[in-house]
C-alpha cells in the first residue's frame, strides 16, 4: 500500500487541516456518469458556472495575463465493466516539489504544441506512455488560474481500449484509477481551511479515496467537473459559502506534474505550499 500523499512542507500537512462546513450538493443521476453521456454534455452548449468559491480563479483566456504561464492536464477517462474510472498520477517521492502527491498528467505548453490539446496529449505521452491514438478528446473545460500564475486547461479525454501504462519513474511513483462516481459524489467533496504560516485563511478542496488524498488544483477540476455534469442534467448545484475564507486565491497545489522549475523562475503569486505549480 503506498504511503499517504502528504505536503512535505515543514509545518503544514493537508489532511489534518480543519474542515468547513459545506452547502449540501445533490447527487448526479447515474445516467450522467455514462460516456455518451459527457459526449453529450459536450456536444450542446451548458449554461454552467464554475465552483463558486473559485469563479475569481477560473478565467476565459490568457491575453490579459502576460505573466502566466500556458499549462494543460488530460483527466483522462477509462471505461471499465463497472462503469467510467478516472486516472490519476502520484508524483515521483524524490522530486524537489510536491512529491508524492496526486496529479492528472499534464504539463507546461511548448512552443512546438500547436495547443492545450496537444500539450496535455503529448505530456500524458511522456509521463505515463500513453500514445496519442488511444486518447480520444471530449472537450475542454474553463482554464485555471493558479496562485503561481499557470493558466492551466483542463482537457476530458477517454482512453480507448488498447492503451498500455508506462510510467515515467524520474516523474511518476504510481498510476491509479478511481470510479468516476466516487468523485462525482459531493458529499466526497471536503472543504479545509488551512491554518499555517503558508496560508493562513485560504482553503482547499479534498477527496479521499482509500490511501488516497486528492487536493488542491485538482480537486477543484474534479469539482469543477461535477458542476459541469450537473448542469448538463438540469440540476442546480449552489457550491458552498464558507465564513472567512480567502476564495479568490486559495488556488493551494498544482494538478500536474513536469519538469522542475529552477527556483530564480518562480512566478509572482507565491504557492502556500512553498512550490511552484507545474514545476
Amino acid at each position: 500500500m503506498p504511503a499517504p500523499d502528504r505536503e512535505r512542507v515543514a509545518g503544514f500537512d493537508p489532511q489534518v487541516q480543519p474542515i468547513l462546513p459545506c452547502t449540501p450538493l445533490p447527487p448526479l443521476p447515474a445516467a450522467s456518469l455514462r460516456l455518451d453521456a459527457i459526449r453529450e454534455a459536450f456536444q450542446h452548449p451548458v449554461e454552467w458556472r464554475v465552483e463558486p468559491l473559485f469563479a475569481q480563479a477560473f478565467v476565459p483566456g490568457g491575453d490579459s495575463y502576460a505573466r502566466a504561464r500556458q499549462a494543460a492536464v488530460l483527466m483522462p477517462l477509462v471505461q471499465r465493466k463497472a462503469g467510467l474510472h478516472v486516472l490519476f498520477t502520484r508524483r515521483a517521492a524524490h522530486l524537489h516539489h510536491h512529491a508524492g502527491q496526486i496529479s492528472f498528467p499534464g504539463g507546461r505548453i511548448e512552443s512546438t504544441d500547436s495547443g492545450p490539446i496537444a500539450a496535455a496529449i503529448r505530456e500524458t505521452r511522456e509521463e505515463i506512455g500513453v500514445d496519442q491514438r488511444f486518447v480520444q478528446v471530449i472537450g475542454t473545460q474553463p482554464t485555471l488560474l493558479t496562485t503561481t500564475q499557470f493558466l492551466m486547461t483542463p482537457v476530458i479525454g477517454e482512453l480507448l481500449p488498447g492503451f498500455h501504462i508506462r510510467p515515467d519513474a524520474s516523474e511518476v511513483a504510481e498510476v491509479f484509477e478511481v470510479p468516476l462516481a466516487i468523485l462525482m459524489d459531493p458529499g466526497r467533496h471536503v472543504l479545509h481551511r488551512m491554518e499555517s504560516a503558508l496560508g493562513h485563511g485560504r482553503c482547499y478542496f479534498a477527496i479521499r479515496w482509500q490511501s488516497h488524498f486528492i487536493w488542491g488544483a485538482t480537486a477543484i477540476l474534479i469539482r469543477n467537473f461535477y458542476h459541469f455534469l450537473a448542469a448538463s442534467q438540469g440540476i442546480v448545484a449552489p457550491g458552498v459559502a464558507p465564513q472567512g475564507v480567502v476564495p479568490e486565491s486559495a488556488v493551494p497545489q498544482d494538478a500536474v506534474p513536469q519538469e522542475e522549475t529552477p527556483q530564480e523562475e518562480a512566478p509572482h503569486g507565491a504557492d502556500p505550499q512553498g512550490g511552484n505549480d507545474l514545476k
